[in-house]
């Protein structure tokens, strides 16, 4: 990144902050060196971490020279030994292991060349620890990070979060899994230890020196970064060596914008066990499973009918329907198997500006093989009960017949959410929301909004649309069907519940691709909005006050700002 653009981000950012503590009065400390590098007094920690992001030099391809990355390094200053498992000769963060109850301080430290900041994807925590932009911090400073771990038993991860750099500083590899556990947890018979793994998914390209490439221009960054290596846990042609035995695999889509279609290629069902940082009521079997970018599974894995020396191979299955029709007809016919899973074939299978030998949103591809290699006789069984789950419903919120619009538009290179890009210091009025309450909310695809308004009457007018009417027809070319495809809405704070799935703007016969592998009963902080699709939820909204954003987590789509936040207060 040039010293201009550094410089430009960083005056824009101090002058937002500025912006934002005006209009939200008391939500900001007046001294944010303060914040940014004092403990707070009284507040006694459990678990001390000293985190750093700094660049390095990791051999990912295994031959040939190593890559320039970016990466998560931690010591622990105290609490139990296994709160930290470190990943040697890998560009992923280490795995941080919480227990409900915790108390946590990190102290983070930019050793970067430009700015940073984390977000702690699918905790419940503080505005000030939630990595809000706001707080985006220099190369040479610190921030630190207080909040107790309020979250039950689950699966998250952490990444950067600064605005304008959230893609590519996750695409050169700032992140890294977080699993929390729980005394309801701990009295189920789940695979623990080595039988309990990360299985963290992304996609990357390099060139022939082994060096990431990322995209550029505008064509591609509207997309989304596809790229043409997959890779498992930082590793490329990833096989795991199991036992005849369950295992629990933790699922994270860590890629940018790629949408994977977990499934056997010989139609055997998963079994799911949690979703995004929670378990599930019950297990839930699928034909396979739809994970897109920021969303989280835990698969019941069992090989225990599998002899020594058999291999399964995982694959994310063909699926049509979640890029735009002009990107899906330059598809077809195109070359879009792959030559293994380090290197995917693929031809033109980027297209659209998706660097050329990307491999295609919706192909076929494997992910990972797991090689049964030792004979073992005891297993757990798979419980038919989890966890205790507290359902909402409609009853639960106190805005059921007016929902909170999310509404998604995609006009040319100007990706937005309610009609209007992401700004640090303002919301609407509907983005207002009492501390403590409960709301419903719909999320739906609106590419027919000819204009940017403010208030109730915005509110009272997206509550009503329907997503893949004649709105999303309105735009032609611009702004309608020609410029849909699917997102991957993230909102931050508490997890929420889907209530309702509805299809009414998507070819069925695209649809049926993938609508088996969607699991709406857990609780969720990312979803997966199909062209066409009206998802609704609901969302707590409890605890701390402060801004919380919202936002398409196609990496690509926030940096271009299509993130908002909710001021709850």
């Amino acid at each position: 990144m040039s010293i201009k653009n550094n410089n430009r981000r960083q005056f824009l950012q101090h002058s937002a902050l500025g912006l934002a503590a005006a209009t939200f009065p008391g939500l900001l400390q007046a001294n944010q060196g303060q914040i940014k590098s004092s403990p707070t007094r009284g507040f006694n920690p459990d678990v001390e971490i000293e985190m750093s992001a700094r660049s390095a030099n990791i051999s990912i391809l295994k031959s040939g020279p190593g890559t320039r990355v970016q990466k998560y390094y931690a010591k622990l200053l105290k609490g139990p030994k296994q709160t930290l498992q470190q990943l040697k000769g890998n560009y992923l963060g280490p795995i941080i292991n919480f227990e409900r109850g915790q108390k946590v301080r990190i102290f983070f430290n930019n050793a970067l060349s430009e700015p940073s900041i984390v977000h702690w994807h699918g905790l419940h925590v503080p505005q000030k620890s939630d990595g809000h932009p706001m707080y985006s911090i220099q190369p040479g400073e610190r921030f630190v990070y207080e909040f107790e771990v309020m979250n039950r038993a689950g699966t998250s991860f952490y990444h950067s979060h600064s605005h304008e750099l959230t893609a590519e500083q996750v695409y050169k590899g700032l992140a890294g899994l977080i699993t929390v556990t729980d005394d309801e947890e701990k009295k189920l018979d789940l695979p623990s230890g080595e039988y309990d793994l990360p299985f963290v998914l992304q996609d990357r390209k390099f060139n022939n020196r082994n060096q990431l490439q990322y995209l550029h221009g505008m064509h591609g960054r509207m997309q989304g970064f596809l790229g043409d290596t997959i890779l498992v846990n930082g590793n490329p042609n990833v096989e795991f060596s199991v036992k005849s035995r369950a295992y629990r695999f933790r699922a994270v889509n860590g890629s940018n914008s790629r949408i994977y279609k977990l499934g056997w290629d010989d139609g055997t069902p998963l079994t799911a066990i949690g979703t995004d940082a929670g378990l599930l009521e019950k297990p839930e079997t699928r034909p396979y499973i739809m994970l897109a970018p920021g969303e989280r599974v835990d698969l019941w894995l069992d090989f225990s009918g599998h002899s020594v020396g058999s291999k399964l191979v995982m694959y994310s299955l063909p699926y049509s329907g979640a890029m735009p029709p002009m990107y899906s007809k330059m598809q077809k016919g195109k070359g879009n198997s792959s030559r293994g899973m380090g290197g995917m074939g693929g031809g033109m299978g980027g297209g659209m500006g998706m660097m050329g030998g990307g491999l295609a949103q919706g192909a076929k591809f494997p992910i990972a093989s797991f090689k049964v290699t030792e004979k073992v006789s005891d297993s757990p069984k798979l419980p038919k009960r989890l966890v205790n789950f507290d359902r909402l419903t409609e009853r639960d919120v106190d805005n059921a017949k007016n929902p909170l619009p999310i509404a998604i538009s995609m006009k040319p290179m100007r990706p937005m959410l309610n009609g209007k890009s992401y700004s640090m210091d303002r919301v609407m009025d509907f983005e207002r929301v009492p501390v403590g309450s409960i709301k419903k909310i719909k999320i739906f695809h609106d590419h027919g909004m000819k204009k940017e308004q403010h208030g109730n009457d915005d509110q009272k007018k997206m509550g009503g649309m329907k997503g893949g009417g004649m709105g999303m027809m309105g735009g032609g070319m611009g702004g309608g069907m020609m410029m849909s495809m699917a997102h991957p809405i993230h909102l931050h704070g508490q997890q929420y519940q889907i209530i309702s799935r509805k299809m009414e703007g998507m070819r069925k016969d695209e649809y049926a691709t993938v609508k088996d592998g969607f699991i709406n009963s857990g609780w969720k902080d990312t979803v997966l909005v199909m062209p066409g699709e009206e998802i609704e939820i609901i969302k707590p909204f409890q605890d701390f006050k402060g801004l919380f954003l919202y936002h398409c987590h196609n990496l690509e789509h926030e940096d271009l700002g299509m993130m908002r936040q909710f001021y709850v207060n």
